[in-house]
């Protein structure tokens, strides 16, 4: 421990990756006890003939390297292929309310699900069940209910495209569309606003763009623990010189500097790359002013360009055939002031003067961005501005130029492409009926929030969760948690234990899964999955690992096990023959949805196919047919920002951490070790509320102006830690601090809980 700091405080100086990188794979097979399977099942992962990394949706390169995994991608495979085991015998010796006071790193840490289980109620434990009956229950209680809409059906971003493409359909037969997905917590704001701009809710670059790129912007996401790999990519681009100009709040290790694994100099020399050209470290909530501050610069600039004699800077052709809006879009920039853009992004006139600079001196741009821009307010709006500065200048549907909305969940974007969506188009209705012979309803169903608030309000009594820790993700844990323990009927396929098995319904099932590294042999011999990257590859996974136990069953069966159940034999649905060979699930998708042609032929092809991105060709499947350039009222994420000792907390994942999974309670390159219970605050905003660093905080949200009533939501007992970021802003764990993130706080436009930007007031605790 440095001196004076608090406990497991200090400071950590080596680069990301390197050889604390492999010394923390090293660590994590011997804790999983896979040591000695380890090496050869982790050069299995991103093969053309091994299995899909379940730990982000970064596109495999054309495997020039003889291992494509990274730290946090060893960490979730051997976090899924432990030889830990949670056995009946497990639940027979911890009832629920003693496992409710173990923490989700020990509820998880105790390995793979191996039986069916049930929930007693009498006992407080919960007890193995067969197949058929746990089928028939769930069957008998989704029957019961006076409406199917009563019903909620989660979607983790893990599933398989066949698993999700039979879940939607089962509960489309069924007749709801109500399917609250991961993506409705992190990049729905992504879904639905670069539709309205681009045509297409997706990147609209392959993982060749970037050898051509000639600069990298990055908004708001960590690579370097989020979608490691992706460091490769930056790295090589790096070192040939191409800018990669950074705007974050936090200044993430990796993106400061990196030694490539695959790098024997780097490795034997103790060296590293610099990753970042430049790091502006915008304000949490400062990204659209920003944007708009770049595009007003562009702007002043273009027209004294142009009133010297030249061409000016904006690409007036690829505008004038592509796009509308554009004179909406400059009105708006020149109406919007140099100093509320500098005083909300905390930057200067000069920094983002020098951030135009590399864009306007560069052809080819591509944009990436993450959670730091979706997660807020404005994160619909967040999206369509940098869209926005792309078109500007052509930069999106041509080599090296393009939008990266860079996923997290390693198949989150594909199984929305195969059907997981609450608001089901005309053409996935047609393609639905043209497959099965019934057309699904087209009402709106509920996304994420909306699923918590008719669970709340008793409108909603069954919830079916395919893979994730739904309750545990979600804002305002107080009323989600109580929430879900209304329910009728609760059931969770999954791997391993999680909390939100612990919130009891009337009738609680656990049905354990195979996993992505596990061997799946249905009556017709072994299958493949498929998933879909963040550049829109789909590509084959193939498991290889003897399951934990021969009572688990694969998502697709047991998704179709429920179905059999539920629905009997209505619309004819043959569910068996689907899932003894899933080519015949694959055949179903490529009806509904034809951009899948030949899809079983082509996904056997070594590195699979890309779906087609409209926009990578300049079209635009937009109302109109162009790219459309969308302004937004004003550049303040949150007037309740105003108040004079607010402070705006964004929530953070550690190193160690995957999504809700915490696979230790350390987070290295923040110099954090141990511990979960720590506040990141500028040093300044510590002094102006009489703190230092190591006293104990409270943080009390600002409530909802329709809200006053409620009472205050806080998070009590915290450490303050001194850190570099920007005065004003605040981070701390995910899902630790959900209690202070009002379940109504979210952008309106996609329903995305903005957990990157909540107001809070910060005080010394009253019990020090």
């Amino acid at each position: 421990m440095e001196k004076d700091r608090p406990e497991g405080i200090r400071t950590y100086n080596e680069p990301a990756g390197g050889w604390g990188a492999l010394r923390a794979v090293a660590k994590t097979l011997k804790h999983q006890q896979v040591v000695a399977q380890g090496s050869a099942m982790l050069l299995r992962a991103n093969q053309p003939e091994g299995f899909d990394c379940p730990g982000c949706a970064w596109p495999d390169p054309k495997h020039t390297s003889s291992f494509e995994f990274c730290e946090n991608g060893a960490k979730a495979i051997t976090w899924e292929s432990t030889a830990k085991r949670v056995p009946p015998e497990f639940f027979e010796q911890h009832s629920v309310s003693e496992l409710w006071t173990w923490s989700d790193h020990q509820l998880e840490d105790q390995g793979r699900l191996t039986h069916p289980m049930v929930y007693e109620a009498e006992t407080d434990h919960y007890r193995p069940i067969e197949w058929d009956e746990a089928f028939a229950l769930i069957g008998q209680e989704l029957n019961a209910l006076p409406d199917p809409n009563m019903a909620e059906f989660y979607t983790s971003g893990r599933a398989s495209n066949e698993a999700a493409f039979l879940y939607q359909l089962f509960v489309r037969a069924y007749g709801t569309n109500n399917f609250p997905d991961c993506s409705n917590m992190c990049h729905e704001a992504t879904s639905v606003g670069l539709p309205e701009s681009i045509g297409v809710g997706k990147a609209t670059v392959t993982l060749e763009d970037f050898d051509h790129a000639d600069a990298i912007f990055s908004f708001g996401h960590n690579p370097g623990t989020n979608h490691p790999r992706m460091m490769t990519t930056l790295h090589d681009a790096a070192r040939r010189g191409v800018p990669i100009v950074v705007f974050n709040p936090l200044k993430e290790r990796a993106l400061e500097r990196f030694a490539a694994p695959q790098n024997p100099i780097e490795m034997v020399t103790f060296s590293s790359t610099p990753i970042a050209s430049a790091y502006h470290q915008v304000r949490a909530g400062g990204d659209l002013a920003v944007l708009k501050g770049m595009m007003k610069s562009i702007f002043e600039r273009d027209a004294a360009d142009i009133a010297a004699g030249r061409e000016g800077l904006l690409d007036r052709a690829f505008i004038a055939e592509h796009t509308v809006g554009i004179e909406e879009l400059k009105a708006d920039a020149e109406a919007t002031d140099w100093e509320p853009i500098l005083k909300i992004s905390g930057l200067t006139r000069q920094a983002i003067e020098s951030a135009v600079d590399v864009y306007l001196g560069a052809k080819n741009v591509i944009a990436c961005y993450g959670m730091g821009l979706t997660q807020h307010r404005t994160g619909t709006s967040n999206v369509q501005q940098l869209a926005n500065l792309l078109l500007l200048r052509g930069n999106i549907g041509r080599q090296g130029a393009g939008i990266a909305p860079i996923r997290g969940h390693s198949n989150v974007q594909g199984d929305r492409t195969v059907g997981i969506t609450e608001i089901p188009n005309k053409a996935l209705l047609d393609g639905m009926e043209k497959a099965f012979g019934f057309r699904p309803s087209d009402a709106k169903g509920h996304n994420a929030v909306e699923a918590v608030e008719a669970i709340i309000d008793g409108r909603s009594k069954a919830f079916i969760a395919l893979g994730g820790n739904f309750a545990v993700a979600m804002a305002d844990p107080e009323a989600t948690f109580a929430g879900m323990r209304k329910l009728e009927l609760a059931v969770h396929l999954s791997t391993k234990l999680n909390r939100s098995h612990l919130m009891t319904a009337r009738t609680s099932l656990i049905l354990p899964v195979l996993g992505r590294t596990d061997l799946d042999i249905q009556k017709e011999g072994p299958q493949v999955v498929t998933v879909e990257d963040s550049m829109s590859m789909v590509h084959a996974s193939r498991g290889f690992l003897k399951p934990p136990s021969e009572a688990l069953r694969s998502e697709p069966a047991i998704i179709a096990g429920i179905a059999r159940a539920t629905l009997g034999t209505r619309h004819g649905i043959d569910w068996e023959g689907l899932v003894a060979n899933y080519d015949r699930i694959r055949d179903k998708i490529e009806i509904v949805f034809p951009d899948f042609r030949d899809f079983n032929a082509r996904v056997r092809v070594k590195g699979g196919f890309r779906l087609t991105v409209a926009a990578s060709q300049r079209h635009w499947n937009t109302a109109d047919g162009k790219a459309t350039f969308l302004t937004c009222q004003g550049i303040d994420e949150d007037p309740r920002l105003r108040a004079p000792d607010a402070l705006v907390l964004m929530t953070i994942r550690s190193h160690d951490q995957y999504n809700t999974t915490v696979y230790s309670l350390d987070d290295r390159y923040r110099g954090v070790f141990g511990r979960r219970d720590i506040v990141l605050m500028n040093r300044d905003d510590l002094a102006a509320r009489g703190l230092a660093e190591g006293d104990r905080i409270d943080l009390h949200a600002l409530a909802e102006p329709a809200d006053i009533a409620m009472p205050q939501k806080s998070a009590r007992g915290f450490t303050a830690v001194e850190y570099d970021i920007p005065s004003g802003a605040i981070a701390g764990y995910y899902p630790e601090l959900n209690v202070v993130v009002a379940l109504s706080h979210y952008d309106r436009k996609s329903g995305t809980p903005a957990y990157k930007g909540v107001p809070v007031r910060v005080v010394k605790s009253a019990d020090q």
